[in-house]
């Protein structure tokens, strides 16, 4: 008897041999180190970027071609799981449950009603969480394995603000997406010819009409592939020398050549420019804060209970430096809670949205944020004019963020250069 590939017949011993029903096998589509990725995972990665391109209004791609980019970037994400498993990195629960009530507030929805929303488009919950789980945790993965070994010295700085050529382009602002075909170290020049024609086979499709996020989905090897290439808008000094260098040449909607660089092959498409705003006067906010983390030992509702009981005595004249001291588990408990003059941007959305809610001398409900809970009061709001002392925060940001793109690329690059990877996605 002849089995179907994908189907297992049961076979049932009674007082004769008998067949079940068929019972469906999940296929494996890729083995990463010791793991696999089966067809049903895809499958499920697939429906749900599609329905994303769907709503963004982007032509969807032949569904081939993007399950083997889903794929690759499954692969990736897998190497990098398996990494921060390795050294116990892992996102709480409580991580995730304040992710998808973020997410849910900015869709002005309760976190039911957020649920309830996914799977009326189709989408697993328990699915959704995972995938949420795991992209916390690659964020705080590359935090420890790239951004935290990141150094800005005081000469980098200061050369680049006397750099003529940021100067001179330092009242532009660009909006951005890009594709990126990368070329592997120390590739072969039939391996990097092969890459090369790849990227001249984006290019071509672009010039002739195609949407830039479709192309970006099935031939971009970028983080954000799948999310049209978009970068945002970045001042000219938070970009490599070779964007900048073919940006001045582009109007919007204009897309650049092929740029070679390090990494393998780029492609811009300019989105939209502005002059950036160069006034440096901004309104500064002095405040103290109490913070309770939160972990496997004190929970959610722990945290706010705590919380709740100092704001109560607080009420009641007791001094907030005393109990920040005693109570606080920030790097600011030896100072009483104090975090100085604060900058638009500074903190986390969610401390600054409450924080920027309250009146002098008032002192906010519990408030949550990615490092835990706080109790926030603001003691003086000024506007300030920080000129120079501002260039240098921004040079500051713009060369770690740089060095930060450049050195994640490469980082993800050899992790998955090291890792076990067989495909069989065309196994029949």
């Amino acid at each position: 008897m002849t089995l179907h590939r994908k189907y297992l017949l049961a076979l049932c011993l009674t007082t004769t041999l008998a067949c079940a029903a068929p019972i469906p096998i999940d296929r494996v589509v890729a083995v990463v180190n010791n793991g696999v990725i089966t067809e049903h995972e895809l499958t499920q990665r697939v429906t749900q970027v599609l329905q994303q391109l769907a709503q963004q209004k982007v032509a969807v791609p032949p569904r081939a071609k993007i399950e083997r980019q889903i794929l690759d970037r499954m692969i990736t994400d897998r190497t990098l799981l398996d990494l921060a498993e390795g050294t116990s990195l892992k996102a709480s629960p409580e991580e995730v449950d304040r992710a998808l009530t973020r997410i849910a507030t900015q869709n002005k929805l309760s976190l039911p009603e957020f649920r309830l929303a996914l799977e009326a488009e189709g989408q697993n919950w328990t699915a959704f969480r995972e995938q949420m789980r795991n992209e916390i945790t690659l964020d705080r993965l590359r935090e420890r394995e790239v951004n935290n070994r990141i150094t800005v010295t005081d000469a980098e700085i200061v050369l680049q603000l006397a750099n003529v050529h940021v100067k001179t382009q330092a009242k532009d602002e660009y909006e951005i997406a890009h594709i990126l075909i990368t070329v592997p170290d120390a590739a072969s020049p039939e391996v990097n010819e092969k890459r090369r024609l790849r990227a001249e086979e984006a290019l071509a499709k672009l010039r002739a009409g195609d949407d830039f996020a479709q192309v970006s989905a099935l031939y971009s090897d970028a983080q954000n592939a799948l999310e049209g290439g978009r970068l945002g808008w970045r001042g000219a000094a938070q970009l490599p020398n070779l964007f900048t260098d073919a940006l001045p040449g582009l109007k919007p909607g204009d897309t650049s050549a092929l740029l070679r660089s390090g990494n393998g092959f780029h492609i811009l498409k300019l989105l939209n420019q502005r002059g950036a705003n160069q006034s440096y006067i901004v309104r500064q906010t002095e405040a103290v804060h109490i913070l309770i983390k939160t972990n496997e030992l004190v929970s959610d509702s722990e945290a706010q209970h705590r919380l709740a009981g100092l704001r109560e005595r607080l009420s009641n004249g007791a001094p907030f430096a005393e109990l920040a001291r005693i109570n606080s588990d920030d790097l600011s408990a030896s100072k009483g809670g104090k975090l100085g003059w604060l900058n638009p941007g500074d903190t986390v959305p969610e401390f600054e949205r409450a924080m920027d809610a309250l009146a002098l001398n008032e002192v906010s409900p519990p408030i949550a944020s990615p490092f835990g809970w706080h109790l926030i009061k603001v003691t003086a709001r000024r506007d300030q004019d920080l000129s120079d002392e501002r260039r240098r925060i921004e040079a500051r940001r713009s060369i770690k963020a740089k060095k930060s793109e450049e050195a994640f690329e490469d980082w993800v690059r050899q992790t998955r250069d090291r890792a076990y990877v067989e495909l069989r996605l065309e196994n029949d």
